[in-house]
C-alpha cells in the first residue's frame, strides 16, 4: 500500500477564541491539541469543543493546516 493513501491522518486543533484575541497579556498562548481523523468519514474540517488552559474554559477548537 502506498504511504500517502492512508484513511487516518493526523490533524492539529487550535482554539479559535485565543486566535481571535491574539497573543497578548490576557491570553499568554494558543491552545493546541493533536489528534487523528478518518478522511473518508469526515472530509471537511474537524471542529471539537476542548478545554483551553489559556481561556480557562471549554471552547471550540478547529482543524488547522500543518
Amino acid at each position: 500500500m502506498a504511504k500517502g493513501k492512508d484513511a487516518r491522518i493526523r490533524v492539529i486543533l487550535e482554539c479559535i477564541s485565543c486566535v481571535r484575541k491574539g497573543v497578548n497579556k490576557e491570553s499568554p498562548g494558543i491552545s493546541r491539541y493533536s489528534t487523528q481523523k478518518n478522511r473518508h468519514n469526515t472530509p471537511g474540517q474537524l471542529e471539537l469543543r476542548k478545554f483551553c488552559r489559556y481561556c480557562r474554559k471549554h471552547t471550540t477548537h478547529e482543524e488547522i493546516k500543518k
